[in-house]
């Protein structure tokens, strides 16, 4: 008994020496963490090749682990954003890969929560990085718009910074974004809208009526493959130019779940978001439907992105999907900071990250 009281009287002096230099050794642990998080960067650790994480797995509810939709991919050394959803770009930095390595953003299609990050994701490239032009903002007829719109908000931002911190952090010809506008192609068809350092960039039509132009894109480097969906129905282009590809990126909805937020929205008397759940199947892809295009096209392995509902109680997982499994089984359920690594000329599928 005297020997535990010993013990006890010893750890607690332990203890009140430790709480004694709290600051001491927070301070100790904060510059090693400072060292570690400053100094990362994602991109020179990885090999030659494809390189897709998920800056944002979510549509527009809000979710723990799903944020606005947001892509990253890596080709080589170059660093490519498809849209930028709420808090993607803060999600790139808990990843490793610098707001001021982003060479270019790709937009899908112009709703809110593809687009509400993209001032964040520019000034973070602006103040952080080193270049002598905006971020190139790529996308189909009506990115001119978007992209004037948020320089426009941006406008006395621009002036504040640069008054602060001068041209060596936020020189006023790079501050903001710059559209770089294509025609969208019709079904059948893929337009080319970047080349470069082995990277090509091509777009094609998906179906997300009543929202048009909307589409997808193909990377393809060093023989890997890439397909984002970005927001659409089961679309049969998309089924066609998936064919064979190494990873399909697929948004998708689960009309039961929504049905079911359908349902309770009535029951509290709720007509306005009755309505929005009512509405919104008939322009998003199921697991299942997401499944059948993987299957039909022969895809390497199905990620899931754009989750709608969000997934945040447990077994919910097993719910959104329906036996989407059962139609392809090389599939995952996308959550923030899920990431793949498609090894150059080769055929190896990498799961690199099953979240944050």
């Amino acid at each position: 008994m005297k020997k535990l009281l010993v013990m006890v009287i010893c750890a607690l002096i332990v203890l009140g020496l430790g709480y004694a230099q709290r600051a001491s050794i927070a301070k100790q642990l904060m510059s090693v963490a400072l060292s570690q998080q400053m100094g990362a960067n994602q991109i020179a650790a990885l090999e030659d090749g494809l390189h897709v994480a998920l800056c944002g797995a979510g549509g527009p509810m809000p979710a723990p682990r799903a944020s606005g939709p947001c892509v990253a991919i890596v080709a080589g050394a170059q660093l490519f954003i498809v849209d930028a959803g709420t808090d993607g770009a803060r999600n790139l930095g808990r990843l490793g890969y610098p707001m001021g390595a982003v060479n270019g953003v790709f937009l899908t299609h112009f709703h809110s929560d593809h687009i509400d990050g993209l001032g964040e994701l520019a000034t973070g490239r602006w103040a952080t990085g080193d270049h002598a032009t905006p971020l190139p903002v790529f996308g189909p007829e009506g990115v001119k718009r978007v992209v004037a719109g948020f320089n426009t908000a941006y406008a006395e931002d621009f002036v504040y910074r640069h008054e602060h911190h001068g041209d060596l952090v936020a020189p006023s010809a790079a501050a903001g974004l710059t559209a770089i506008p294509f025609v969208a192609p019709p079904n059948g068809d893929l337009t080319t809208v970047f080349e470069g350092d082995g990277l090509i960039v091509e777009a094609l039509r998906v179906d997300h009526e009543p929202v048009s132009p909307a589409v997808g894109y193909l990377f393809s480097y060093e023989g890997r493959t890439v397909l984002i969906s970005g927001d659409t129905a089961k679309s049969d282009n998309l089924t066609r130019f998936a064919e064979g590809v190494d990873l399909l990126v697929h948004e998708a909805l689960s009309p039961e779940l929504v049905g079911m937020m359908e349902a309770t929205a009535k029951e509290l008397g709720n007509a306005i978001f009755a309505k929005i759940m009512y509405d919104i199947p008939d322009y998003h892809a199921s697991p299942r439907e997401a499944a059948e295009t993987a299957r039909d096209a022969g895809v390497g392995h199905l990620l899931y992105y754009h989750i709608v509902p969000p997934i945040v109680v447990p077994g919910q997982e097993t719910l959104w999907l329906n036996g989407a499994g059962e139609i392809f089984p090389d599939y995952t359920v996308g959550y923030d900071g899920v990431s793949f690594s498609l090894p150059a000329n080769s055929t190896e599928i990498i799961q690199t990250r099953k979240g944050m």
